[in-house]
C-alpha cells in the first residue's frame, strides 16, 4: 500500500497506523533518502538540486516496491517524475491511496507541526505561498489519478485508519484496484 498526498496530507502519521493495525511495515520515502544521504530533504535540494534529489528518490522507490507487506508514505513530489509515476502504474500488487485535503488545511497543519515538533523537517517552501499554491496545483492531478482518494479535512486519524482499512479488506480478495472508485 502507498500513500501520496501534498505535504501534512499525514502520509506519515496515517501509514505508521495503518501499517501497525496490517502488522506490516511503515517506511517513508523521504525518510529512508534521509538515512542513506545523511542529510535533510532540505539541505540535499540545496547543495544537489531537486534533479539529483528526484534519481534519489527513484532509486529508494525501486528498492521499497519490492518488499512485501510495507506501506510506503511517498513524498509529496514523487508522483511528478514520470520514472516513480510507471513504476507504481507497472507493479500490479500495489495500490496508490491520495490523502486528499485543501491547500488550507494542509499548510496549517504544517505549521501547526512545526510549533508542537521544532524538531519536524524544515519546509522552506512554506515561506514561498505562490510557489507552494502552484505546486499544489501543479501536483493535485497526479495525485487523483490513484486508485482511491480519502478526504482527510474533517476526520479524525483514527477515523481515516479504520476507513483504509476497511477498503483495503475490500480488495484484498484478489480484485483489481479499479481507480477512485
Amino acid at each position: 500500500m502507498v500513500l501520496t498526498g501534498f505535504m501534512g496530507a499525514g502520509k506519515s502519521t496515517l501509514g505508521a497506523r495503518v501499517a501497525q493495525e496490517l502488522g506490516w511495515r511503515f517506511v517513508d520515502l523521504d525518510e529512508e533518502i534521509v538515512r542513506a544521504e545523511q542529510q535533510s530533504i532540505a539541505d540535499i535540494f540545496d547543495t544537489a538540486g531537486e534533479a539529483s534529489f528526484r534519481k534519489l528518490e527513484n532509486i529508494a522507490l525501486t528498492m521499497a516496491l519490492k518488499q512485501d507487506r510495507l506501506v510506503l508514505a511517498l513524498g509529496g513530489g514523487a508522483l511528478e517524475t514520470e520514472a516513480n509515476r510507471r513504476l507504481l502504474a507497472d507493479d500490479p500488487a500495489t495500490l496508490l491511496l491520495y490523502l486528499a485535503a485543501p491547500l488550507e488545511i494542509l499548510i496549517a497543519r504544517c505549521e501547526q507541526q512545526a510549533r508542537l515538533q521544532p524538531q519536524a523537517a524544515r519546509r522552506p517552501v512554506l515561506e514561498k505561498r505562490e510557489v507552494l499554491r502552484e505546486r499544489f496545483l501543479r501536483r493535485k492531478p497526479l495525485y487523483e489519478s490513484a486508485h482511491w482518494m480519502i478526504e482527510t479535512t474533517a476526520q479524525e486519524p483514527d477515523a481515516i485508519v479504520q476507513a483504509v482499512l476497511a477498503r483495503w479488506r475490500e480488495h484484498t480478495s484478489g480484485a483489481s484496484f479499479a481507480h477512485n472508485e
